[in-house]
């Protein structure tokens, strides 16, 4: 008989220990004891378990007989999981026995918290131009009420809080969209370097008041990519955009796309368009993170300059649906340059 529970303890795909009605390990299979140590069997379920609530499960699931779930930390040195623990009663030679069985939830805990923490950035996005917008509209119902110039002011205030929340939400709006699409792959065909030539021509006002300098280098024909023309001059506009307010004045933004060749990361012909400014640069600890939403390298700047922090995230999402690849270089004091490397037809 104890040879039989072992097999089939063992033969659980997620971690599994067997505890008896004397409160001893009876079995352990190897996915726990990858997970709890080895040499459990035999030991008393309190020494070889430890956390204080997943022993309270087992004690309350030998004295009711009834199953319970509780939770299992865990740390593998460099990343904490959690388990969720199913007790359960089962009838054992000499009286009933616990069976615990593990399973990993820790992308479901991640997935929470994500959701946490996006609802509480754009709680305080919101929260921010809101408390401005009632603070001068209490100031021009009171205090300003006769005071014009104060009124001019308060009410071009007014209307860059408004503007800021309309761009967010309208940011949140498209990486809603853009996030239910992204598992559906666009087939129309783009030609990228007209489109690279008409999102230049509408950026050129924006980059002549900041000072910039745009260029372009593009092949002479027609290069074609599946894609979403409307979402790739978002993804454009986002990073052109973005070097033009930040690089600084007197700079440089060029634009380039390659011929078609054979691209390691697609493992198929591809092309890269890139975006290079010669500003400041960003710093490598900032770079993996800067396509999360809300991440700002200078909050207060970012915040100046319009930013919402989700313009990288919405462009991540483009390319993987395009079911391209996104790159980052940067080195302070020499630019950055953004490349997105997109399969061609055929």
């Amino acid at each position: 008989m104890r040879a039989d529970t072992r097999e089939m303890v063992s033969a659980f795909p997620l971690p599994a220990v067997l505890v008896r009605r004397d409160e001893r390990v009876e079995a352990v299979n190897a996915e726990a004891s990858a997970l709890l140590g080895e040499g459990l069997e035999g030991r008393h379920f309190i020494t070889a378990l430890r956390q204080p609530t997943l022993l309270d499960a087992i004690e309350g699931t030998f004295r009711e007989g009834r199953p319970r779930v509780t939770r299992y930390l865990a740390s593998n040195g460099r990343h904490d999981t959690t388990f969720e623990v199913s007790c359960r009663p089962v009838p054992l030679e000499g009286g009933t026995g616990v069976l615990l069985v593990f399973q990993d939830i820790t992308h479901v805990e991640q997935i929470g918290q994500m959701r946490r923490d996006f609802v509480a950035n754009v709680s305080h996005e919101l929260r921010t131009p809101l408390t401005a917008l009632l603070g001068f509209i209490e100031t021009l119902k009171g205090p300003a009420r006769e005071d014009a110039k104060a009124r001019e002011r308060f009410l071009g205030i007014m209307e860059a809080e408004a503007g800021r929340m309309e761009r967010l939400v309208g940011d949140l709006l498209s990486l809603s969209r853009v996030e239910a699409e992204e598992r559906v792959r666009p087939t129309e065909a783009v030609d990228l370097p007209g489109l690279v030539r008409s999102v230049l021509l509408g950026l050129g006002p924006l980059a002549a008041e900041a000072g910039v300098t745009l260029c372009a280098d593009l092949p002479d024909k027609e290069q074609d990519v599946p894609g979403d023309p409307d979402q790739l001059r978002q993804v454009l506009v986002n990073l052109v955009e973005n070097a033009v307010k930040y690089s600084g004045r007197g700079t440089d933004v060029t634009v380039a796309l390659t011929r078609p060749e054979f691209q390691a990361r697609l493992r198929g012909p591809g092309v890269v368009l890139s975006v290079t400014d010669s500003g400041p640069g960003i710093d490598p600890i900032h770079i993996p993170r800067l396509t999360e939403r809300f991440y700002r390298i200078d909050t207060h700047r970012s915040r100046e300059m319009g930013g919402t922090g989700l313009g990288l995230a919405i462009v991540k999402h483009i390319v993987n649906r395009h079911r391209g690849r996104l790159r980052i270089d940067s080195t302070p004091g020499q630019g950055a340059t953004f490349s997105v490397t997109l399969p061609v037809l055929g």
